[in-house]
């Protein structure tokens, strides 16, 4: 390989023309190369950008939250056009490059050649197929960029079943990905235990024990013998004769560098493309980096050190001297919300030692490997915030003879500063894994003026993409502005509070402060009787946590609420009954259309729901048309409330030769059970009989799935503005565990979101694996909640439409009140 410092020719920055610079590969390593050169020396050279995708540089380590439906695609891209634009970059995305002409220093493509000065291949990483029976089958994928993601979604998976080929890294976020979508999944594994490259059996037991309580299936020690199926894949076949069902296999067992352009260049290739410490190949005008390289022996799939390489390219591009030296890297597990750290070499040997912490009641284990009082390796599973201190006493090799009674606590053991750990790692110390980003960067963008963290963000990228090192980032900010650094302030509740609504939450049962007077004169409220914002929540705080002290203040509730329907444009309303599970009667539709005509109603529209909606009804009229429905036995459906609003349903085993439980009547017994419920947002259930899934219920508040052996409950879902899959909580037996289950997952959302979160926005707040152990693991706990939300029904379930239909109500009633706090409706 050339040992001169740049491409001949290239040099001079005064040449007539600019150098021609040919980039193949639009992924993370290349798009870094690109902000590094660009930025450096804007102009110097002309940029052709090629992509056989169809799209520019984004972050492939978020496409497991698309695939899960946590994030969307235009929210993880890198580089979008303007970017590019704005540069000069000219981009050829979905135009595939198929061959390198050496000679005369070009690429081809099927729209011809492109000349080049200097070549950068930036090919990245093919998956590894396994040699079996049935992996041409329609319904095998891989998963390495967002056209795979997109095959997994466009599948359908919810309800469906996945197995995923594969227990590393890629598999796992897979497999989390598809079963928050409503998939059931199963992990096939080769291995003892999951990752085991990067943890070792006591980890991958605690990793394993956390994805089965997700609802995930794990089989280790299992090797693949075939796919099964005739048109398309519909099981798994192993050597053990195990046989998983399965409308969709995820191959995950393996990446290999992409390296068939530089092969047929004649460039020298081994298991990657060869490069020295400047990246550049056997060719002085080619360079190439990623995941398609080799250097010194190694190939390199995790973001930091393709990041240094992308930072030593550039540099060699603008003739500097610089030299790639890899280090060692962490692993990091964010995806399915398990917290892992591991890195170095954790292997047994007769010449190591071990320092090992275990937590079994918080799930916490920690490990160093040592070899003559050196940190050798370090995995971590619970609580991972030492983890680049380790790190960088493992890079040092330093001597840990001192500290090693204490070693295992981390840099903070016995000292009360809570920034001492963080004070600790080295300048060098990684604390963005994402990015690359590491504390001196951090710190050297707050010194430079970044004094917020959005501004370290824009500066450094650190807490940019998955957000999971967002404390680390402001603990560095803190250390380093000292008195000066100001931490994001919960936003107050509204313009009469300075408290946030958790704050208030927590005030209101520590104080015992039991009316809205109360809660305004204790907390300091600086608007007399507080205002539109501010009254609906602390309604709804204070009948949620004393039902038997407090009583509901009419005038502190929406429009809607007030009025029991739902105001449209033109001032009229629209009246909804509540049908049971979407079940009605004859006689129910004639009370229905005769309401429709009595009171000339313009419109009679079946909703999504399930139930019937009469539109456009006069506010003079409402008492009357609920005294006529309430005569034939209907009582509000609560199409306005913050409450429950739905039980959606199919006929289950009734009626569909699909069916495996009574969907239908659950549906009733859940609806009967939490109807009237006042709740810190809307909440809508389904229930489906079978997994096909016809009463949509994987996209629901709470949805409930029938399956062959019982019941499937998941949470946190949505359909509306934004779109997201439940996610499961519990896999159960018996109807009667699934609607406790249901009814405490309900009191639990009751006594701790924040007004006017629906579930898929609080669960993210406290964690899935809190909500299961107050649900479904702690089963007293459980009970618990059960007993106080029937306290609650106990006051608060009637049917308001009844008591305003009375005529001793009607008059009383008179104008509907005032609407003082229409606006924030």
């Amino acid at each position: 390989m050339s040992a001169s410092p740049f491409p001949p020719g290239l040099a001079p920055a005064t040449a007539p023309a600019r150098p021609k610079l040919v980039v193949i590969g639009a992924g993370m390593a290349s798009g870094r190369m690109l902000e590094h050169l660009l930025e450096a020396a804007p102009g110097r050279f002309d940029i052709t950008l090629f992509n056989a995708e169809p799209r520019g540089n984004y972050n492939r380590l978020m496409l497991s939250p698309v695939l899960s439906g946590e994030k969307t695609y235009a929210e993880i891209v890198t580089h979008d056009d303007a970017w590019y634009a704005a540069r000069g970059v000219t981009c050829r995305f979905g135009e595939a490059v198929t061959a390198i002409d050496r000679d005369r220093r070009t690429v081809r493509t099927a729209r011809g050649d492109t000349p080049y000065d200097a070549l950068v291949i930036a090919t990245g990483s093919a998956p590894f197929i396994l040699p079996v029976q049935g992996r041409d089958l329609p319904g095998v994928v891989t998963y390495r960029d967002l056209e795979d993601t997109e095959a997994m979604i466009a599948t359908g998976v919810a309800g469906k079943d996945a197995v995923v080929i594969g227990g590393g890294l890629l598999g796992l976020e897979a497999a989390a990905g598809m079963a928050a979508r409503g998939a059931r999944v199963t992990v096939v594994h080769l291995m003892g235990h999951l990752m085991e490259r990067q943890l070792d059996p006591a980890a991958g037991y605690l990793l394993q024990r956390d994805l089965e309580r997700r609802g995930i299936t794990v089989h280790c020690k299992g090797a693949t013998k075939a796919i099964l199926g005739t048109d398309r894949a519909e099981a798994v076949l192993l050597e053990d004769g195990t046989v998983y069902p399965a409308d969709l296999v995820c191959m995950a067992v393996g990446i290999r560098p992409e390296t068939r352009l530089a092969t047929d260049a004649g460039l020298e290739v081994a298991r990657g493309v060869m490069v020295d410490s400047t990246l550049r190949t056997s060719d002085p005008h080619i360079f190439a980096l990623g995941e398609c390289v080799e250097h010194d022996g190694q190939l390199f799939g995790l973001v930091a050190p393709l990041y240094d390489q992308a930072q030593v390219l550039a540099a060699t591009l603008l003739g500097q001297e610089a030299a790639f030296a890899p280090v060692q890297t962490a692993t990091k597990l964010k995806v399915t919300g398990c917290d892992l750290f591991s890195a170095g070499d954790f292997a047994d040997a007769p010449d190591r030692e071990d320092i090992v912490f275990r937590d079994p009641g918080r799930g916490i284990y920690k490990r160093l490997v040592l070899k003559d009082d050196r940190i050798l390796g370090a995995v971590m599973y619970g609580d991972t915030a030492d983890g680049s201190w380790f790190a960088g006493l493992m890079k040092d090799g330093t001597d840990i003879r001192a500290t090693r009674d204490t070693l295992i606590f981390g840099p903070g053991a016995g000292k009360a500063d809570p920034l001492a750990a963080v004070a600790a790692l080295p300048d060098a110390a990684e604390i963005c894994g994402c990015n690359g980003v590491s504390k001196g960067a951090i710190a050297g963008a707050v010194r430079g003026g970044a004094c917020t963290l959005e501004a370290v963000r824009t500066c450094t990228k650190a807490s940019a993409s998955c957000g999971t090192c967002t404390g680390l980032v402001e603990q560095v900010m803190k250390l380093t502005l000292g008195d000066d650094f100001a931490a994001p302030a919960p936003a107050g509740m509204c313009k009469c509070t300075d408290h946030s609504h958790e704050d208030v939450r927590r005030l209101i049962k520590s104080m015992a402060l039991k009316s809205i007077p109360a809660v305004m004169q204790e907390l300091g409220w600086t608007t007399a009787g507080g205002c539109a914002s501010c009254r609906p929540a602390l309604n709804f705080y204070l009948l949620a946590d004393w039902p038997l002290e407090y009583r509901d203040d009419r005038q502190s509730r929406f429009v809607n609420e007030r009025n029991h329907a739902n105001i449209q444009k033109d001032g009229t309303y629209s009246v909804v009954p509540r049908m049971w599970g979407g079940v009605t009667t004859p006689a129910e539709l004639r009370a229905i259309a005769d309401a429709a005509e009595k009171y000339d109603v313009p419109m009679v529209k079946v909703t999504g729901g399930q139930r019937i909606d009469l539109l456009g009804v006069r506010k003079e009229d409402l008492p009357r048309m609920w005294a006529d429905l309430n005569a034939a036995g209907m009582v509000s459906g609560h199409a306005y409330s913050k409450g429950l609003r739905t039980v959606k349903t199919c006929v289950g085993t009734e009626f569909c030769r699909f069916g495996t439980q009574d969907s239908t009547g659950l549906g009733i017994r859940l609806e009967k059970l939490l109807w009237g419920t006042w709740t810190p947002h809307k909440v809508k259930l389904g229930v489906s009989g079978c997994p096909r899934n016809c009463a949509e219920a994987t996209c629901k508040d709470v949805g409930i799935v029938c399956v062959e052996s019982g019941y499937q409950v998941s949470v946190a879902g949505a359909a509306g503005m934004e779109v997201k899959a439940t996610e499961l909580i519990a896999a159960v037996p018996t109807e009667d565990e699934a609607v406790e289950i249901t009814t405490a997952f309900i009191q639990l959302y009751r006594e701790h979101a924040r007004y006017l979160d629906r579930p898929y926005k609080w669960v993210p707040k406290v964690g899935l694996s809190w909500v299961i152990a107050q649900v479904v693991d702690d089963l007293p706990n459980r009970r618990a909640l059960v007993a106080r939300f029937e306290v609650s029904q106990s006051v608060y379930r009637r049917d308001p439409w009844a008591e305003h239909a009375r005529p001793e109500e009607r008059t009383k009633w008179g104008p509907m009140a005032d609407l003082s706090l229409e606006a924030a409706e």
